[in-house]
């Protein structure tokens, strides 16, 4: 009798640790998709916090040189300051989640957008072997030019057995990870562009940034990227 009450009071605990543990996992898989009614809430809640303070924005404050979809990250404190929401959305990455809450054109018509922050640890973590590569080797580990001044990356000799790509934030394509002369890593969205020229009416000509087709019309910045502009019809890196 003694040993049946035990190993029933042992089996009820490992239901309750289970169930503890299978709630935090369908919350994760809620925090890693976009939310539309959360990016309309906090859309909601940036206009009314300009109406409250003359126009200024709930932004951290980053780095002059801070690429511009990186650079105007939303300040959820200072909205929870004003008493204008209560609580950070549950997919945004102050809450656990895999986004980072973002603003574009800041100036003219504030719009907040999402940055898929599994682009960021990818970038991170390729970084890394190539600190690792650069301790050793002068020159980055180029691959075949690509374009003017920008390579794919050797991945081979970064200990990789496939070429490096990113998840699209945008649909189901694997981008590349390219670099440039310096070494630095971005990621290749011209197969997006291509598609959003297609599929969204624009006005770009060559010489504008064509990667704000995305943002404007999608809920995604396109984080890690070089500026894009038209020719021909067709994407290409927009040189000095």
């Amino acid at each position: 009798m003694k040993f049946t009450y035990l190993r029933i009071s042992f089996l009820f605990v490992i239901l309750i640790l289970l169930s503890g543990c299978l709630y935090p996992n369908g919350e994760l898989e809620k925090n890693q998709v976009p939310n539309e009614a959360q990016l309309n809430t906090i859309q909601h809640a940036i206009e009314q916090y300009q109406e409250q303070t003359n126009g200024l924005l709930p932004i951290k404050t980053k780095e002059n040189d801070t690429p511009i979809f990186e650079k105007y990250l939303i300040d959820f404190s200072a909205l929870k300051e004003q008493n204008i929401i209560t609580e950070i959305p549950g997919n945004a990455y102050e809450n656990g989640g895999v986004y980072q809450y973002a603003i574009i054109n800041p100036e003219d018509d504030p719009q907040v957008k999402l940055i898929d922050l599994r682009i960021t640890e990818e970038i991170r973590r390729i970084n890394v072997q190539l600190d690792i590569y650069r301790d050793k080797h002068i020159y980055p580990p180029f691959g075949e030019e690509i374009a003017d001044g920008f390579y794919s990356v050797n991945y081979k000799v970064l200990g990789y057995e496939e070429p490096l790509t990113i998840s699209s934030p945008y649909s189901a394509e694997n981008l590349p990870i390219i670099m440039d002369t310096d070494g630095k890593l971005y990621v290749d969205y011209r197969i997006e562009l291509n598609n959003a020229l297609n599929q969204y009416e624009h006005q770009y000509t060559d010489g504008d940034d064509i990667r704000f087709l995305l943002a404007n019309n999608t809920p995604f910045v396109p984080a890690y990227s070089f500026p894009y502009t038209i020719r021909n019809g067709e994407p290409v890196f927009m040189q000095d």
